[in-house]
């Protein structure tokens, strides 16, 4: 194990160089510990582990609240914790762990990483805090958890709910986006590897839907490929794209086999809402002899690997605040003007057709009693406005999220909602 990663795994405040051990002597009682970090890595933390955990941090920071933010079907509690040092910061981060169920190193690195902000005395550490609220729902699908499977308990991929909102926990993560606003989505995966092609110790990939705004998409690309990939190469661990196989001896891209720009998957949403959204992906596949005789070895690598990325994420949101915080509030008024195109198909590396681009869009979309009734709790959800009229609804163009009013209503869009009456009056 590389001798810098205990450091960075005990200081998941992301600048902050100092281990836990230097930063928590003071604190009263001794910070917990996960069920992980208790077996050295042997197991995976367990539901009532976390659960315990959680609240024990909760108890003992005043940095932390925790709250209950929806239930699964099997009644299991989706929770958020929220740590900051005061109640209004310039910079909210959302993390987003293990939204499938069998990949839990995500998991584990965003339950370190709300004790360790939480118990941090270091004065970098709490100047971070005073300027940033680090949101994180440590698991997202907890039946998927229970169950070892990556969809939830109606066999739901989760992460691609998050236009229909058909499920609890989709519910649950829109209602989060919507109310908090987050800066930055940083959504924490694992993959299996397919040798020598792609096999990297972390993969990322930022928004690349094309309706997600160019600043958005500057800032989530220079997170993803200055700060996560280096921090993580720092570290000791390789790194590479999200979906695109290299060549081992040129590096050169070989084919896209994922990470496309479908407005239905976290990366892609959390841009088109104006958020600096970030897919993180660590190998699952034990990459040494030693590994694959240790079980442990490679959980702990996996998890580390998590932790060095999430270090330079949060480098990244100390760094370039100001650029971060521009970037997000002018994509939010954009929409307002109620002007250009909205695309319906297409990557940033993949550009729309013609027949993917609705050049001039309508003023807005009519629902009748009957749609609204069906709809109206998810465009809610999504923050999309709409206004109650004798005709059952009308949702305007004139919004923040104007075009992500026109991927839920118009029936060219692939993952639309329901068919909304275009209004052309304008």
């Amino acid at each position: 194990m590389h001798p810098r990663i205990r450091a960075l795994a005990l200081a998941a405040a992301a600048t902050l160089a100092a281990p836990l051990a230097t930063t928590t002597a003071q604190a009263s009682p001794a910070p917990p510990r996960t069920g992980f970090e208790a077996t050295g890595g042997a197991r995976w933390t367990t539901q009532p582990e976390e659960q315990s955990f959680l609240t024990a941090v909760d108890r003992a920071s005043e940095r932390v609240t925790m709250s209950t933010i929806g239930t699964t079907k099997l009644d299991r509690p989706l929770r958020l914790v929220r740590i900051a040092a005061q109640r209004h910061t310039s910079t909210t981060v959302l993390l987003i762990c293990s939204q499938h169920g069998d990949e839990p190193s995500g998991r584990e690195a965003c339950l370190t990483t709300v004790r360790d902000l939480a118990y941090a005395r270091d004065k970098k550490t709490r100047d971070f805090l005073a300027r940033t609220t680090v949101l994180v729902i440590p698991t997202a699908n907890p039946d998927g958890r229970a169950a070892g499977t990556r969809t939830n308990s109606d066999n739901i991929d989760i992460n691609r709910d998050h236009i229909a909102l058909k499920t609890a926990e989709g519910r649950a993560m829109a209602a989060v986006m919507r109310d908090h606003r987050p800066d930055v989505v940083y959504d924490l995966h694992e993959y299996g590897a397919t040798p020598p092609y792609y096999d990297k110790d972390l993969l990322s990939l930022w928004p690349r839907n094309p309706n997600t705004h160019s600043k958005v998409h500057a800032e989530a690309r220079t997170l993803s490929e200055s700060y996560v990939r280096p921090h993580a190469e720092d570290a000791g661990f390789s790194s590479g794209i999200y979906g695109i196989w290299t060549d081992p001896v040129t590096g050169e891209p070989v084919k896209q086999v994922a990470g496309d720009g479908q407005e239905r998957i976290l990366r892609n949403t959390a841009g088109i809402k104006h958020a600096v959204g970030l897919l993180v992906e660590t190998r699952v596949d034990p990459l040494t002899d030693e590994e694959k005789k240790d079980p442990a070895l490679n959980n702990k690598r996996r998890v580390n690997t998590q932790l060095a990325a999430l270090t330079g994420a949060f480098t990244f949101i100390d760094e370039r605040r100001p650029s971060i915080r521009a970037a997000t509030a002018l994509a939010r008024l954009e929409g307002f003007a109620d002007r250009g195109p909205v695309h319906l198909g297409g990557a940033d590396n993949d550009p729309p057709e013609p027949a993917e681009t609705i050049q001039n869009p309508p003023c807005g979309y009519h629902l009748s009693p009957a749609q609204y009734a069906e709809v109206g709790d998810e465009l809610a959800l999504h923050g999309v406005t709409a206004h109650r009229d004798t005709e059952g609804a009308y949702v305007p163009l004139r919004q923040s999220r104007r075009d992500l009013a026109v991927l839920l209503l118009d029936d060219r869009a692939a993952y639309h909602l329901t068919t909304g009456r275009p209004d052309t009056s304008c």
